[in-house]
């Protein structure tokens, strides 16, 4: 049951992977761990403050206008005509300039934290733009591929930006996903200013096929057909080049099992899908090796495909 009237709120947004190899700023899916926490306490004025931000090693920007988190909660009240204060504290799980999905996370904690404090609170699929204008401000562009399942939970599909078409895909539980992050920096900003602007026709032909056919599999549990199409013709070429040794990890990760590797979002982490778990904890053991060998330390995280995303809590 709602509290009447209540003050305070925290939500958790989980890590994501976007693009997935063939679906570039289309695919992306969320993962049970690391996420994102925000903790939201009204307050009599009409600002929004971010007072503390922890786990970011004093990068992040606490004025609220540069601040994903911040904006997110902005353009809410904006929306909405709220006129209360905010006091925002972020807890940033997630590494920064990852390729997992980090500004995303903390948008849509903050938004959806906001949204559980609103006496008419929204439903949760209309609290994605807020998110995507977060997003813009840290990287330029305002993608879905990560906010969408960080919000919705599970394998969602950007049909359409205009307008803004979110489809929801099926995938087997058997699926499991390594997420391996080494510990460096890839900006979302050059990784995207490293993109052709023109596709070669042959190639985008292929890059349709494999996404239609990664699609296919996931509804119809075909792991075969997973594998093929976690194909990527269009971004990786260009991206591999800014990750360490990406084409011998990507050898070695399917070698033990993996149905696919390639790069989570705009890299540097690394994602691997498989079927099982046990296939998965060997496949995260062998891409940190490979990177070891590189010099990279690096954090594995396995689990099943996240089917439920961010969370509220503590609705005091």
């Amino acid at each position: 049951m709602r509290m009447a009237n209540p003050k305070t709120a925290t939500a958790s947004a989980p890590a994501t992977v976007a693009n997935v190899s063939c679906g570039f700023d289309v695919f992306g899916f969320a993962v049970a761990r690391p996420a994102d926490e925000v903790r939201i306490a009204l307050t009599p004025t009409t600002d929004v403050r971010i007072i503390s931000i922890t786990g970011d090693q004093g990068i992040l920007p606490t004025d609220a206008s540069k601040n994903t988190a911040g904006v997110a909660v902005q353009m809410y009240l904006s929306h909405t005509g709220w006129k209360t204060g905010v006091n925002l504290e972020l807890r940033k799980n997630l590494p920064l300039g990852s390729g997992m999905g980090s500004s995303a996370a903390s948008a849509v904690a903050a938004v959806l934290a906001i949204n559980a404090l609103h006496p008419q609170p929204m439903l949760r699929k209309d609290l994605l733009p807020f998110a995507l204008e977060a997003e813009r401000v840290a990287c330029g562009a305002a993608h879905a591929d990560n906010a969408a399942p960080s919000l919705l939970g599970g394998f969602t599909l950007i049909r359409s930006y205009n307008p803004l078409d979110v489809v929801p895909i099926a995938c087997p539980p058997e699926l499991h996903c390594v997420l391996v992050h080494p510990h460096i920096e890839v900006k979302t900003k050059d990784a995207r200013n490293v993109m052709k602007t023109s596709v070669p026709m042959r190639d985008a032909i292929t890059q349709w096929g494999n996404t239609a056919g990664l699609v296919a599999g996931l509804l119809t549990s075909d792991f075969e057909l997973i594998g093929r199409s976690l194909q990527d013709v269009v971004a990786e070429p260009v991206r591999a080049l800014l990750i360490p040794g990406f084409h011998r990890i990507q050898h070695r990760a399917k070698e033990v099992g993996a149905l696919g590797c390639g790069i989570s979002g705009s890299g540097p982490s690394l994602f691997a899908l498989t079927r099982g778990s046990e296939t998965a904890h060997a496949v995260g053991h062998a891409i940190q090796t490979e990177f070891a060998n590189a010099g990279l330390a690096s954090d594995v995280f396995v689990s099943e495909i996240n089917l439920t995303g961010a969370q509220v809590y503590d609705v005091v």
